[in-house]
């Protein structure tokens, strides 16, 4: 009984991690769907979030079974409520990457983004990818130093957020009130998207330590991240 019950908890952190990888992959084409007016693509995008939703509805069934009949305590319980959480940051995720190409098949044919500011969209989509990719990594190998990492490097995010929003202050901004709309919106969906990669990171933490981040040392940047 009990190997099936620690099979079970073995099976929702799986779970997280298929969650992370769909929704990274998810902004990822979202971004191309955008920048290159891809509508097939982005009825793709908009289209998978169903499996991510899925995923997430399953899981918390699970672990809420788990709670009932197994009544966890210690490390189980920490395991069983954090997933909850992640699911939730993680299902959040994918309807971000879905609202981005939602707003692509809007504006199809043309781009939703201004030529001048396709670099800058397409590092925020590429960042937003890999900062999902490496809370997937925290997941599987509960790396404490790698989870607090994440921190640090969505200051670049950050940064890229106050670069697009520099532009629209601009006085030489020609493309309209409702680019400027997109752009703005666009912006906040990158920005929220690497919050909640940053979220699931630091909820494994508290998972293995039984403290919050903000509540240990904050590991030296890393060269090259």
């Amino acid at each position: 009984m009990r190997d099936a019950y620690h099979e079970e908890l073995d099976s929702i952190g799986e779970d997280l991690v298929e969650m992370a990888r769909l929704v990274g992959s998810a902004i990822g084409r979202a971004t191309t769907a955008m920048l290159d007016a891809d509508l097939k693509l982005a009825e793709s995008v908009i289209a998978a979030d169903e499996k991510v939703d899925d995923l997430q509805r399953d899981l918390e069934q699970r672990a809420i079974t788990l709670l009932a009949r197994q009544q966890p305590v210690a490390t189980d319980l920490r395991i069983v409520v954090t997933s909850l959480r992640m699911s939730a940051d993680l299902e959040r995720s994918g309807d971000l990457a879905q609202h981005v190409a939602k707003l692509a098949r809007l504006r199809f044919p043309a781009s939703a983004v201004p030529g001048d500011l396709h670099a800058t969209m397409l590092e925020m989509g590429q960042l937003a990818q890999r900062l999902m990719a490496k809370a997937a990594e925290v997941i599987i190998t509960k790396d404490i130093d790698l989870a607090m990492q994440l921190e640090h490097d969505d200051d670049a995010m950050d940064l890229l957020h106050r670069t697009l929003f520099q532009h629209l202050m601009d006085d030489r901004w020609k493309h309209g009130i409702e680019t400027a709309v997109d752009v703005t919106l666009l912006g906040r969906y990158y920005e929220r998207f690497a919050d909640h990669a940053v979220s699931v990171a630091k909820r494994v933490v508290y998972l293995v330590t039984g403290e919050h981040a903000d509540e240990l040392p904050t590991p030296e940047p890393v060269e090259g991240t």
